[in-house]
C-alpha cells in the first residue's frame, strides 16, 4: 500500500461536488457570474430575495439560450419567521387577438414554435420587480447594477452558449445568418460564432437596464412606456398580435401556491397553470408504496417512478391550464382518496401503453376513453436561481424563456420575445389549454420550496422542459424518502418518461419511451425492458440540472449545491455558493 495516497478507500459511492456549508447565506445557479452577482447582493446587505432577483436578471444576460428577460419567470418565497410560501405567477399572457380563429385563418393547425405569433406578453420583469418590491430590501438600481455591468462591459462566452445542444449560437448560425438580422448582429460579431472566453457585449441591454434602473416607476416604464412601444413596434413589423394595451394590462399575479403532505415534509409548487401539482400527484401515488423496502434505482422503483408519472402526467394533460379562465378539479387530483384510487391502476410487472387519465369530476380512478382529450400524435431551455439568507428568506426562481433560438433579438432592446403560447391548444374548444384572449398557457415550469417538521428546508428547481417536473420529484424522493445529502441526491442516476403529450407543440409522445441514464446498471435496464419499457440509454450526466439551497432553522446551517450535469452536458457552468 502506497505511503503517499491521500484516500485508500474507493471513491464510487462519494460525490463530485461536496457539501457547501456556511451560516450566512447561499446562492445556486447556472452560471458562476449569476451566482457572484447573488452573493455579492447578500453580502452588500440585501435578502434572499434580492439576491434572486440580481441573479436571475445575469442569467438572462449571459445565458440566453435558456433565458432572456423577455420570457417568464414563476418563484417561490418564504420570508423569515413565517410558515408560509408565496407563488408568484410569473407566467406570461396571451394577447387580445389570440384566439383559434386568427392562427387557423393563418392556415396554421398549431401555434408556432419559434417567431412573433407565439409572442405574449413577457412576465418575467414585472415578476422580478414585483417580488423585488414587495419582499426585498434593495432598490432595483442596485439589483440590476450587476447585470448592467456585464451587459455594458463584456461576459465571457461559455461553452454552453456557443455550442448547447439545438440552443447554442453555433448551432443557430444559420438562422441568425439567414432570418434573424438582429440576432446576427449581436450574437455573430464579424460574421464569425465568437469562441469560448471571448467577451461579449450587449448594449442595447445595458441601455434597457438602465433605462429602467433609473425609471420613477420601472414597471410602467417596461408595460406602458418606451419599452411597450418598441415591442409593439417589433410585433407589427412581423404581423403579430400584440398591441399596448396587451401590455398595459398585464398584471403579475400573486398566489397560494399548490401543496402536499408527504411524511414529514411539505413540498410546494406554483399552481395547475404550471406542471407543478403534476409532481405533487407522482409523489403521492408513489407514497403509498413502501419506498424504504423497495430501496433507490431497484427495479422496482424505476418501473413504480415511471407508471407513477405516467398516470400522473395523463391528468396534467386532461386538467391543467390557466384556472382564471378554465374550471380545474384540483382539490381532487391532489386528494388522498383519488391518489389511493389510482395507484391500484400500477402493475409491477407490466408497463402500461396507455394514456390513462383520473375522473377528477367524479372522484374515479379512470375516464372514460371518449371524454378522454388525447392529442392527435398519440401513438428548450430554462435557468434556475436558489438563494437562502442568515434570517431565512429563501427564494426559488425559474426564469426562462425568450429563447435566442426561437425568437429574433429586438434590436433597440437587447433581448427576444417568449415563444410560450406555442404550448397552447387551438382545439378541441373544450380543452383546458386550448388559447384564449389574456390566457396564461400552462407552462413546465416549476419551482420548488419544501418544509420539514413544519420548518423551512429547502429551495429547489431545475431547467428541462417537459422533463424538469419529473427530475424533481426524483430528487425529492432521494432527499425525503432516502435520506440522501444535497449533492447525493443531485448526482444519483435519474431517467425521464416520454409518455405523456408534450406541452410545446406540435405536442407529440412516444408510449412507454424511457431515457435512462446507464449508472442504473445492466440488470436494471435489463428488467425494464423486460416489463416492456423502450429504453434510450441516454448519456450518463444528462438527464437533469438541479440546483438547490437549504436552511436548518434550529441551527441556522446554510447549504447550497449543483448539478455536475450542467457542465458534463455544456449546456451552463452551474455553480453554487455557501459562506
Amino acid at each position: 500500500m502506497s505511503r503517499r495516497a491521500y484516500r485508500i478507500l474507493p471513491t464510487d459511492s462519494t460525490t463530485f461536488h461536496p457539501r457547501l456549508l456556511g451560516t450566512r447565506g447561499a446562492v445556486a445557479s447556472n452560471s458562476n457570474l449569476s451566482a457572484s452577482a447573488g452573493a455579492d447582493v447578500l453580502k452588500a446587505g440585501g435578502n434572499a430575495v434580492d439576491a434572486a432577483v440580481a441573479a436571475a436578471f445575469v442569467e438572462g444576460l449571459v445565458n440566453p439560450q435558456m433565458h432572456t428577460i423577455g420570457g417568464e419567470c414563476p418563484l417561490l418565497v418564504r420570508l423569515a419567521g413565517e410558515a408560509r410560501v408565496i407563488a408568484v405567477n410569473g407566467n406570461m399572457a396571451a394577447p387580445a387577438r389570440a384566439t383559434p380563429g386568427e392562427y387557423r385563418a393563418r392556415g396554421l393547425s398549431d401555434v408556432p414554435d419559434s417567431g412573433i405569433l407565439a409572442a405574449g406578453v413577457p412576465a418575467a420583469f414585472g415578476a422580478l420587480v414585483t417580488s423585488l418590491q414587495r419582499w426585498g430590501s434593495m432598490p432595483l438600481k442596485d439589483v440590476i447594477a450587476p447585470a448592467l455591468g456585464l451587459a455594458k462591459n463584456g461576459f465571457p462566452v461559455s461553452e454552453g452558449l456557443r455550442n448547447q445542444h439545438k440552443y447554442g449560437i453555433a448551432p443557430m448560425q444559420a438562422r441568425f445568418a439567414a432570418e434573424w438580422p438582429a440576432s446576427a448582429k449581436l450574437y455573430l460579431p464579424g460574421g464569425r460564432v465568437p469562441e469560448v472566453g471571448a467577451l461579449m457585449r450587449n448594449d442595447a441591454l445595458a441601455r434597457t437596464f438602465s433605462f429602467l434602473a433609473n425609471a420613477k416607476d420601472p414597471l410602467a416604464a417596461f408595460y406602458e412606456g418606451e419599452i411597450a412601444a418598441e415591442i409593439v413596434k417589433f410585433s407589427k413589423a412581423r404581423d403579430g398580435l400584440l398591441e399596448r394595451a396587451d401590455l398595459a394590462a398585464f398584471e403579475t399575479r400573486i398566489e397560494a401556491p399548490a401543496a402536499l403532505q408527504l411524511g414529514d415534509t411539505e413540498l410546494f409548487k406554483t399552481g395547475f397553470w404550471s406542471q407543478g401539482p403534476a409532481e405533487l400527484q407522482t409523489l403521492a401515488l408513489m407514497w403509498q408504496f413502501d419506498l424504504r423496502k423497495i430501496g433507490f434505482g431497484t427495479p422496482d422503483y424505476c418501473h413504480l417512478l415511471v407508471e407513477a408519472m405516467k398516470l400522473a402526467y395523463a391528468d396534467r394533460e386532461q386538467y391543467y391550464g390557466d384556472p382564471e379562465m378554465t374550471k380545474v378539479p384540483g382539490d381532487v387530483l391532489l386528494s388522498e382518496n383519488y391518489s389511493f384510487q389510482r395507484k391500484n391502476l400500477i402493475d409491477f410487472k407490466k408497463a402500461s401503453r396507455e394514456l390513462r387519465p383520473g375522473n377528477a369530476w367524479q372522484n374515479s380512478a379512470l375516464l372514460s376513453e371518449e371524454q378522454k382529450l388525447t392529442p392527435k400524435d398519440w401513438g428548450a431551455g430554462t435557468v434556475h436561481v436558489d438563494a437562502v439568507d442568515a434570517k431565512g428568506n429563501m427564494a426559488s426562481f425559474t426564469p426562462s424563456g425568450a429563447w435566442i433560438s426561437s425568437a429574433e433579438v429586438i434590436g433597440p432592446l437587447g433581448f427576444p420575445l417568449s415563444t410560450r403560447m406555442m404550448t397552447f391548444y387551438l382545439g378541441p374548444a373544450n380543452h383546458p389549454n386550448v388559447m384564449a384572449p389574456g390566457k396564461r398557457p400552462r407552462t413546465t415550469l416549476t419551482p420548488s420550496m419544501a418544509f420539514r417538521n413544519g420548518k423551512p428546508w429547502m429551495a429547489f428547481g431545475t431547467m428541462g422542459g417537459d422533463n424538469q417536473g419529473q427530475w424533481l420529484l426524483q430528487f425529492y424522493l432521494c432527499r425525503a424518502a432516502f435520506g440522501m445529502s444535497i449533492p447525493e441526491a443531485i448526482e444519483a442516476p435519474r431517467l425521464s418518461s416520454e409518455h405523456a403529450p408534450g406541452f410545446f407543440a406540435p405536442h407529440a409522445s412516444e408510449p412507454n419511451r424511457v431515457r435512462i441514464e446507464p449508472r442504473f446498471g445492466t440488470e436494471v435496464l435489463e428488467e425494464l425492458r423486460r416489463r416492456g419499457h423502450d429504453l434510450d440509454v441516454a448519456p450518463d450526466w444528462s438527464e437533469g440540472f438541479v440546483s438547490c439551497a437549504a436552511f436548518d432553522e434550529d441551527t441556522g446551517l446554510i447549504e447550497a449545491g449543483c448539478d455536475p450535469r450542467g457542465a458534463k452536458s455544456h449546456c451552463f457552468p452551474a455553480t453554487a455558493l455557501a459562506w
